[in-house]
């Protein structure tokens, strides 16, 4: 799995800001752009714990994949399997959280909406809920704000907002903004927005999104103040102003940045950015295969060839992790600069923790999968 080029590249066909048009085309004068999205692989830390996200099962062309979702409760050393029940899981899971974690589930199986499942207890219950409208296809695609309020990113790049996380329960959502209009306002305008690739929120609950832009040098991210879209992104350093970038990752004050074939890590303090050192996405014919954000704003990818980077947060630099065990699909953060490794063989994963230096087998889980069913 790698980088991937995002349906919503084939808008680039469009001209001019159109209603109706399911991305914006950037102005004639800058170059087209390959819009790039992180694969759904990845976890997150919230109260109750630290959850991972992965594909299992087999090959995705006969519906025998199956996405997991895994928690390792706060405090504890062990993972456990809660990937809710009921709901096909071909399509894709994508998660959010603060109090309470809230999973999406992507259409498959000819469904046209995204199901919803919400826990206040590391998994072991599941409240349904529904978005009647089609998930993005990115591993930032929902965000949950302290308050409850809930953002949706759709496949054609529109945001959904819901006031409060019973709201989003209810199916009670409204069109916060389309991607013709944010393309269409100055910010989006200014960085000749093409794709939008994540949400999340700010400080004081400020709706935030970012994305792909064609003008080069420029940082697409957006704070919504006043329902008004502003340009909130960091400044890059003059040695990627010729670079087109794309924000692969979103979570409150951090972002991950492709400019070129370098990654960035960014962090926000409510009113400046700090960037880091670029660290080489290139190299390898796999890319980026997975990537998530950890605690005090560390952030971690995995690349192709058993690589991995992590960086700690606003001053840190990039570090290398000792080879990956193969079949490495996500990584979750540890205490203190540890890494835990999730490789999946089929129906089996297995737990692998970065100790003293080198990765230690800690924990096996069978995952119960019926092929040929849906979920």
């Amino acid at each position: 799995m790698k980088i991937r080029l995002a349906r919503g590249v084939l808008a680039l066909l469009c001209t001019g800001v159109a209603v109706g048009c399911g991305s914006q085309v950037a102005p004639a004068t800058t170059p087209a752009l390959r819009v790039q999205t992180a694969p759904l692989s990845t976890s997150l830390v919230t109260a109750q714990g630290t959850w991972a996200v992965a594909v299992m099962g087999g090959s995705a062309a006969g519906e025998n994949n199956f996405w997991q979702l895994f928690v390792r409760p706060a405090g504890a050393a062990r993972w456990s399997l809660v990937t809710p029940q009921g709901v096909a899981d071909n399509g894709g899971l994508v998660a959010a959280g603060g109090a309470s974690l809230v999973v999406g589930f992507r259409p498959s199986q000819g469904l046209a909406f995204s199901p919803l499942a919400t826990s206040s207890d590391t998994g072991r219950d599941w409240t349904p809920g529904l978005l009647d409208a089609d998930l993005a296809d990115v591993p930032d695609a929902i965000a949950v704000a302290p308050s409850g309020q809930t953002l949706a990113l759709l496949h054609d790049g529109g945001i959904e907002a819901a006031a409060s996380a019973a709201a989003a329960t209810a199916g009670q959502w409204s069109r916060l903004t389309t991607l013709s209009a944010l393309a269409a306002s100055a910010p989006g305008r200014g960085c000749g927005l093409v794709a939008v690739n994540a949400v999340t929120f700010g400080p004081n609950n400020v709706p935030m999104t970012a994305g792909s832009c064609a003008r080069r040098g420029v940082a697409g991210v957006f704070a919504d103040r006043g329902g008004v879209w502003q340009a909130a992104g960091p400044v890059l350093a003059a040695g990627f102003g010729g670079d087109q970038v794309q924000v692969l990752g979103l979570s409150h004050n951090a972002a991950l940045l492709a400019a070129g074939t370098s990654l960035l890590a960014a962090w926000s303090d409510g009113g400046r950015w700090t960037v880091s050192a670029p660290v080489a996405a290139a190299g390898d014919e796999q890319g980026v295969s997975a990537s998530g954000f950890g605690p005090g704003g560390s952030v971690w990818v995995l690349l192709g060839g058993g690589r991995a980077e992590t960086i700690g947060g606003p001053g840190g630099s990039w570090r290398a992790l000792p080879t990956l065990p193969k079949g490495t699909a996500t990584l979750a953060p540890g205490s203190g600069s540890s890494y835990d490794a999730l490789a999946v063989a089929g129906s089996r994963l297995t737990v692998w923790r970065l100790a003293a230096g080198a990765w230690v087998q800690v924990q096996v889980i069978n995952v119960p999968i019926t092929y040929g069913s849906s979920g």
